[in-house]
């Protein structure tokens, strides 16, 4: 009798979505298995741990109703995602299956959702623009092929509109083909309603594959989410050359699933209770973004998390900022003014920013108006710090121009609306008109050829 047919009905313990498993023939990791219930019904799991003495399997549908007089088989193969062009256009629930209504997707290939993450030596360099439409993201923290960057919020900010708006207005300035893979874990039936109402309503539906993965789903299908997300994005880059974003949002409710499970199974804790592993988990899961030599396709990642306590050292935003390649900071007090979207440049960085703009990429003076931006604002913040004392009056000319800029900055600059999308000439334009109202001596990390073209003071006299 093969494996795949014997049943098994030695269940010994049943804990959180977890079944163990005694006495079996030896089992591979990941592989597939259904536990039938005395009433017939099936659940489906998978082998989340495997020795010579017990099998755990985490079971995808919760154990609620599992007694240990139920059958386990075990099927022989590992996890795949049906994958198909006609994906482009559809939501599907964390687990894959469609829940928009429409037919079952008809697989071109079924996929091993595992994936791999890429040889460093079949990696391309990640290079060339992404076009947000955001000014802080496209001017001050460009987005590149094959990069992955994350966004840090916390509570109660508006990350979900940032996420929403990065999706529909997204766009590659080449003319290639372009998608979007947007997941979403532990999310509210409030927020999903919201999600799917906003990519209908939009348009944005169209070019993307969207999954759903809600609070109340079975922790294991959290986990199963970007694994599936990734697949699928893989799938539309390296085997249809498209240029595919992944947005994945929150990352920290896939961390609390990883923690309730690994807390299931007794394991050793880690840092605040998180599983020792959870550096190499995510790692598994952001190293899948990138650009491989000799395909035409990009995965380029935004993974989004909300910081527990506004904690930028705690273990989900401190472990994400080692594996990727820069953050998008949130800011709560910007928040606080009204300002969106919230983002504080000052805390965000994208370490490969240099390798997707200037000439033929976005424009020959974007570095060095950036940088410009970059060192008044933060001179203008500091200024802010001594008004409080000394009032403004007591300020120099100079101080008060940098003064004047700060708050310009905010309002004109970072400001934005949530259906706003800047082309990148837009938001270098907008830089343009800012440090206008510096005196020109001051501008001195923009070379004197950029100022004598750009500057508007010299535009006027052309």
């Amino acid at each position: 009798m093969s494996i795949a047919s014997k049943e098994y009905r030695t269940i010994t313990q049943i804990a959180g979505p977890l079944v163990f498993v005694e006495k079996t023939e030896p089992i591979g990791y990941n592989e597939l298995a259904t536990v039938t219930m005395p009433d017939g019904t099936q659940k489906r799991g998978q082998v989340l741990d495997t020795s010579d003495d017990v099998v755990v399997i985490q079971v995808f549908e919760g154990t609620t109703g599992i007694e240990k007089a139920a059958g386990v088989k075990f099927l022989g193969e590992t996890m795949k995602m049906p994958v198909s062009r006609d994906m482009l256009g559809r939501i599907l629930s964390g687990a894959g299956e469609p829940i928009d209504g429409g037919p079952a997707i008809t697989p071109e290939k079924r996929l091993d959702i595992s994936g791999a993450a890429i040889n460093p030596w079949a990696r391309a360099e990640p290079m060339e623009f992404i076009q947000t439409g955001i000014s802080t993201i496209d001017g001050m923290n460009t987005l590149v092929r094959g990069q992955k960057l994350p966004i840090f919020s916390s509570s109660g900010l508006p990350h979900n509109d940032i996420a929403l708006q990065i999706a529909r207005q997204s766009k590659v300035r080449t003319g290639e083909e372009f998608a979007v893979v947007f997941a979403a874990m532990g999310i509210t039936a409030e927020e999903a309603q919201y999600f799917m109402s906003d990519f209908e309503r939009t348009g944005a539906l169209k070019r993307a594959v969207v999954f759903m993965n809600l609070a109340d789903d079975p922790a294991i299908e959290r986990i199963l989410t970007p694994k599936l997300a990734l697949t699928t994005a893989e799938y539309l880059a390296f085997e249809l050359d498209m240029h595919v974003l992944v947005i994945l949002t929150d990352v920290t409710n896939y961390c609390e699933a990883l923690r309730q499970i690994g807390a299931a199974r007794e394991e050793v804790p880690g840092r605040r209770g998180y599983p020792g592993y959870m550096y190499t988990d995510l790692a598994s899961m952001y190293e899948r973004a990138g650009r491989i030599k000799g395909k035409k396709g990009s995965i380029t990642q935004i993974p989004i998390l909300t910081m527990p306590g506004d904690d930028i050292t705690h273990p989900i935003p401190d472990l994400t900022g080692y594996i990727t390649e820069g953050q998008i900071v949130t800011s709560r007090e910007l928040h606080r003014a009204g300002i969106y979207p919230p983002i504080n440049v000052s805390a965000s960085l994208s370490r490969l920013m240099n390798a997707g703009i200037g000439p033929e990429l976005t424009r020959e003076d974007h570095k060095a108006i950036s940088d410009q931006l970059y060192a008044a604002y933060a001179e203008g913040k500091d200024l802010r710090g001594l008004v409080a004392i000394v009032g403004k009056d007591a300020l120099s000319e100079r101080d008060q121009h940098f003064l004047e800029f700060a708050d310009a900055f905010e309002d004109k600059f970072v400001r934005q609306g949530t259906d706003e999308d800047r082309d990148i000439e837009t938001t270098l334009d907008i830089a343009w008109e800012l440090v206008a109202g510096l005196p020109i001596n001051q501008l001195s990390r923009i070379d004197r050829k950029y100022i004598e073209t750009y500057h508007p003071e010299y535009r006027k006299s052309e």
